[in-house]
């Protein structure tokens, strides 16, 4: 059983950065596709990024092009999610994801994804 486990997480100012580390478990983690989600208070959880095993593809969603970067270590079974220029509204528990599958379907909704961390609280005060 994969397990991924989040950190980084915390309390920042509006404007600040923030990075997000996910370690997963096993040998095969350079076969997946990994995921950033969150979720907010009230709110359904949403895909944030995505990244393919080569790292060579990325996805983001509208609401974090230019502010958000998600990398990947694959020698150290890390994905990351670097967060710039924080606002209010990026508030959530902020989830990782590997990938269902071990090839690529371009697609990051959240069926794609079959593991996932426990949540890391990211906070942001205005």
């Amino acid at each position: 059983q994969v397990q991924l486990v989040e950190s980084g997480g915390g309390l920042v100012q509006a404007g600040g950065s923030l990075r997000l580390s996910c370690a997963v478990s096993g040998r095969t983690f350079s076969m997946y596709v990994m995921g950033w989600f969150r979720q907010a208070a009230g709110k359904e959880r949403e895909v944030v990024a995505g990244i393919k095993w080569t790292g060579d593809r990325t996805y983001y969603a509208d609401s974090v092009k230019g502010r958000f970067t998600m990398s990947r270590d694959n020698a150290k079974n890390t994905a990351y999610l670097q967060m710039n220029s924080l606002k209010a509204e990026d508030t959530a528990v902020y989830y990782c994801a590997r990938g269902r599958y071990t090839y690529y379907t371009g697609s990051y909704s959240e069926a794609d994804f079959g593991s996932w961390g426990q949540g890391t609280q990211v906070t942001v005060s205005s």
